[in-house]
């Protein structure tokens, strides 16, 4: 007698031997996601990651203006210590994560961190814009050792962007220091 040949439930040109360990539907190497507890087929996998994603809608924008916000102000206060401000950055991008998750009530979503990232980004770019319009504005007769002090003055507030949002992005996906 013949043995018939099990194929993927998602390719059904590919012959497998592997099956989910959740719904038993069987599945190709492709088509195997790893998880801690075996592998399973890409419909089980979505399922269990809609059990997680619990943010609405509006969460997205709260979460841009709560990390525009704190990281708005500790780039306000972070100006007027220099070099200082890059260890004021990863406090405030820290302290950014926290807010956005009290402000969107401790919801997940895994594109959360995006909205927080591009509010952490927005909230410190208002430091910059006087440097930048004083650049243009005077562009002629600064010269190019002008602009070049300019382009100095924009160092520090450049690297608390960076700092701030590198600690916002990853408070917001998992990574804690205590």
């Amino acid at each position: 007698m013949e043995e018939l040949e099990t194929v993927c439930s998602y390719h059904p040109g590919r012959p497998t031997t592997l099956r989910c360990n959740r719904c038993g539907r069987p599945i190709c190497a492709r088509c195997a996601r790893r998880t801690p507890v075996g592998y399973r087929c890409i419909t089980c996998v979505r399922e269990q990651q809609k059990i997680f994603d619990t943010a609405y809608w509006y969460d997205f924008p709260v979460a841009f203006l709560a990390a525009a916000l704190v990281c708005g102000v500790g780039s306000i206060l972070g100006s007027f210590i220099g070099f200082f401000i890059l260890f004021v950055a990863g406090f405030a991008g820290m302290l950014a994560a926290r807010v956005v998750n009290w402000a969107v009530r401790h919801r997940r979503n895994r594109f959360l961190w995006i909205a927080a990232a591009a509010g952490g980004i927005a909230g410190s770019l208002p430091i910059m814009i006087p440097t930048l319009v004083m650049g243009l504005l005077s562009y002629e007769e600064l010269g190019a050792a002008g602009l070049a002090t300019l382009g100095f003055g924009l160092l520090w507030p450049l690297g608390y962007m960076v700092v701030a949002v590198v600690f916002l992005i990853s408070n917001m996906k998992g990574f804690r220091l205590k």
